[in-house]
């Protein structure tokens, strides 16, 4: 199987049309609002830990795209040691998958606008978690994550350490390794 193909128009490489990655890179090179996007979604309990949450149409490069024809919806649970009926993931594995996502994503773009071509990737993650500060039990652990974990086997030309600086764009990476704001407000209903 071969990732790296030529056509008269573009270079696709992994999969991703280099020629068009070129074109939006110069695009907002020349209008830098072009790059940001608002992402949204909606959620909605059900029952004990069981929740579900609405993505439909986001804010992007000058426009809003798919709010008529986009919608994902993702469902949250816990399992039974967590007092949930273990109906899907929960919370925190969901963010094992965003980031191992985002991850794969940024290796084979920043991959392919370098001229990188990768035959296989996989990984694995884990996350260790101490619930005892959510439980009240302990100040001295954090509520999240204490370390996570990522793991990439990569078949590929590059070295260990170009596909590592790929990776290194992805911005779940930036949000789980630096932290982002995040603004909370309750309204009663």
């Amino acid at each position: 199987m071969t990732t790296q193909t030529q056509t008269a128009k573009s270079i696709i490489i992994n999969g991703i049309d280099v020629s068009e990655f070129e074109k939006t890179v110069e695009a907002v090179k020349d209008q830098p609002e072009l790059g940001k996007f608002r992402f949204r979604a909606r959620n909605r309990w059900d029952w004990g830990g069981y929740n579900r949450t609405t993505i439909k149409g986001f804010y992007g490069a000058g426009e809003e795209h798919g709010t008529e024809d986009r919608t994902f919806v993702l469902e949250a649970d816990e399992p039974p040691v967590l007092l949930g009926a273990d109906r899907t993931a929960n919370p925190v594995e969901y963010l094992l998958h965003a980031l191992a996502a985002c991850l794969t994503s940024s290796i084979v773009y920043k991959a392919a606008a370098g001229g990188i071509t990768i035959e296989s990737l996989e990984s694995k993650l884990e996350g260790d978690l101490d619930a005892r500060a959510f439980l009240e039990l302990s100040d001295d652990v954090r509520k999240g994550y204490q370390r996570i974990r990522a793991t990439f086997k990569v078949k590929s030309d590059a070295s260990a350490e170009a596909l590592k600086a790929c990776a290194e764009f992805s911005p779940v990476l930036d949000v789980v390794t630096h932290g982002t704001p995040v603004s909370l407000t309750i309204e009663k209903a």
